[in-house]
């Protein structure tokens, strides 16, 4: 089955994914654990507005919520996101190692 659903993504390209992060260093690694996946491509930011920015410049199937960001925040990107894109997936990452972020990513759009 996992077999299959990997084979099924291959066949999709790359999914470009958005994150957002308050922690720099954190964010870093997010993007480097996503980017270790040849058919995943990661782009990082820290505020809201260069995370709105790339959402509207480029084709984002998945964004991912990192640590820090505060209700309000987190509740306008949804919105902004979800008004630019209805069929964005939206995923709040908690952190717990690349495994657990990759298991998220892919539950996620499976």
């Amino acid at each position: 089955m996992l077999l299959a659903f990997c084979f099924q993504l291959k066949n999709m390209g790359k999914i470009d994914i958005l994150i957002i992060c308050r922690h720099e260093e954190i964010l870093q690694t997010i993007v480097r654990l996503i980017n270790n996946n040849p058919d995943w491509h990661a782009t990082g930011t820290v505020g809201d507005e260069e995370a709105l920015a790339a959402f509207t410049t480029q084709s984002f199937k998945l964004v991912l919520l990192g640590s820090g960001i505060d209700m309000d925040s987190e509740n306008k990107l949804r919105e902004a996101f979800v008004t630019h894109k209805p069929d964005v997936v939206i995923v709040q990452h908690y952190g717990g190692g690349s495994g657990l972020l990759a298991a998220e990513i892919y539950q996620t759009l499976g």
